[in-house]
């Protein structure tokens, strides 16, 4: 009998231990949620509450500002069996889009992740003191173009960024090029000159830009521009040209897909290839100088830790402008609070003028803070679909009718559109300018944003269109008609529109409603021509030097739609070259 019992117990022990060591399924789902530009879809796999892994099926997000999301977020995501993760500051609506489509395949599962199973993840060890020859500090246009033409002249470089992404605001532009005398103007037939744009960008900030900058800004466009095409690989559209507001001809090259994206991934593909380091999430918190007031490095911070950055021949402030920083600009413009948004990255909260002014950096110009007037309502993004602006589109207002000329300068327009009912716009065209423009085709994913939230409709008609958004159809229409005959007759009787109108007969039609948005920051440090930067007794601040929006010398009271990215390679490169034979 006790035999017989053992032998039981045996059995039944074997057939418990075989069971418990049966494995489960894992369980394979799929989620989506709308991000940026347009739907992410994800799959995930899930086995006894863990989180194996999540493969990313669907996306059309910026592919440089949302690479760390469908990176480090994964990886996240996965490593603390958890969705409940830190986003990617600077792309937030990419983040929870992600996230929410996640969670949604989880949902579409019905699984539950198992708490408590987060694994300790060892962060790589850092040296605490770095040397350089060149320290660069900002890694969007101004701080490639410096990074990279140093390299190019001997020095050993590093690119130290904040963010976890790099490209700033030059990522998230049209990226449109103002270039006098470029390729494009010559195949074309468009005359231009180095005069010309001087004129009209002096003229363009009331003249109170520096001349000796607009000159050098002028005549280095076109080096730059070949440069951008040739060496680093943009690829510019052959036949294409923007006419931006306050310019009196098309000078503005256009990159592929009208978005700073293009260049921006140009960039990072080259300073891959001259293996030059980029350093994100580390950021700059004060410049070091010698006993002689030398400016030799740059304390930053990553992970909470302080990393002496020391750089033998000089420290190249990137930075960008303060137009994301509320605090900063209502000090200078007390109008410009809360109540607006900011089309520039999150990033760009003034970090260097203020790093500078510690070492009593001189600053021009920082009350002279422009508005973008068409950006989106709900999020303040500049809009690029409407640069069908460009082409011929109107503007018009909740009583449908004209109120500016539509290539005006950008802070007419802005206080223009404010004056007007809820301060907004709709912009309105039709066929025959998208069919010369092709916004709608290049910015699809826009289109789709902007649609889905009842902010641009496509219709047959213009009268459609006017009810959908509220508009008085009747003056609408009288209007467009008015418009029309403008357009055949080659004057625009009421606004002298520069470019010409065009007429909006064909169908389909389309139309957005858009609100400034705060956009650049004219001023910022004192910079002479070498790009150095000016203490307040007027002296250069050896070892210092700075390019782009950071700086406050050259666009005056209002920067010229186009001229950013001008500014940013020229002065970039120029910064670059001073600060390595420095």
């Amino acid at each position: 009998m006790l035999k017989k019992t053992l032998i039981s117990s045996a059995i039944l022990a074997l057939v418990v231990g075989c069971s418990s060591h049966v494995d489960s399924p894992s369980v394979t789902s799929e989620g989506k949620a709308f991000g940026k530009h347009g739907e992410i879809q994800v799959q995930t796999e899930v086995k006894d509450g863990q989180l194996l892994g999540i493969q990313i099926l669907k996306q059309n997000e910026n592919k440089v500002l949302a690479a760390s999301v469908f990176t480090e977020m994964k990886d996240a995501m996965i490593a603390n069996n958890s969705t409940e993760v830190d986003g990617i500051s600077g792309a937030t609506i990419t983040s929870g889009a992600f996230k929410e489509a996640v969670n949604n395949s989880l949902d579409a599962a019905g699984v539950t992740l198992i708490a408590g199973a987060a694994k300790a993840k060892k962060q790589a060890d850092v040296a605490t003191e770095q040397q350089f020859d060149v320290v660069v500090i900002g890694s969007g246009g101004a701080g490639f173009s410096a990074a990279i033409t140093a390299k190019n002249a001997g020095a050993n470089v590093v690119i130290i960024e904040k963010m976890p992404t790099v490209g700033g605001n030059s990522l998230i532009t049209g990226g449109q090029m103002n270039v006098p005398g470029n390729w494009v103007q010559k195949q074309k037939g468009i005359e231009d000159s180095i005069e010309l744009f001087v004129k009209d960008t002096l003229k363009g900030g009331d003249y109170l830009g520096d001349p000796e900058m607009v000159q050098i800004l002028a005549e280095q466009a076109l080096p730059a521009a070949e440069w951008l095409r040739d060496y680093i690989h943009v690829d510019f559209y052959k036949d294409q040209l923007f006419q931006f507001g306050g310019h009196s001809v098309k000078r503005a090259l256009i990159p592929k897909n009208h978005t700073g994206a293009e260049w921006i991934s140009k960039f990072m593909a080259k300073t891959d290839e001259l293996q030059i380091p980029i350093h994100t999430r580390t950021t700059a918190k004060a410049l070091i100088q010698d006993q002689n007031g030398r400016v030799i490095g740059v304390e930053a911070e990553k992970n909470g830790k302080t990393i002496s950055y020391f750089a033998s021949k000089g420290v190249i402030l990137a930075t960008g402008g303060f137009g994301a920083n509320v605090e900063m600009r209502t000090r200078y413009v007390p109008e410009l609070d809360n109540r607006y948004g900011t089309t520039n990255a999150r990033g760009i909260t003034g970090d260097g003028i203020v790093m500078a002014e510690k070492l009593h950096a001189k600053t021009h110009n920082m009350s002279s803070i422009q508005t973008y007037p068409i950006c989106h309502v709900d999020t303040g993004v500049i809009s690029l679909i409407a640069d069908s602006r460009f082409f011929g589109a109107l503007l018009v207002n909740k009583q449908g009718k004209r109120f500016v000329e539509e290539l005006e300068r950008r802070d007419v327009i802005s206080r223009a559109i404010l004056a007007q009912t809820n301060q907004q716009a709709y912009v309105l065209w039709g066929n025959e300018i998208e069919q010369a423009a092709k916004v709608v085709g290049v910015h699809k994913d826009e289109f789709a944003e902007l649609n889905r939230k009842g902010f641009m409709y496509k219709a047959d008609s213009i009268e459609e269109l006017a009810d959908k958004f509220g508009i008085d159809k009747q003056a609408l229409m009288a209007q467009v008609g008015r418009v029309n005959q403008f357009a055949k007759q080659g004057k625009d009787q009421e606004f002298n529109h520069r470019g010409g109108l065009k007429t909006l007969l064909q169908p389909p039609f389309y139309m957005l409603v858009a609100k400034p948005s705060v956009h650049h920051t004219m001023g910022g440090l004192v910079t002479d021509t070498h790009t150095r930067v000016i203490a307040d007794n007027g002296q250069p601040i050896e070892g210092l030097f700075a390019a782009g929006e950071v700086t406050g010398m050259t666009h005056g009271s209002n920067r010229l739609g186009g001229n950013a990215i001008t500014d940013i390679t020229v002065f970039g490169r120029l910064a670059g070259q001073q600060a390595a034979a420095n």
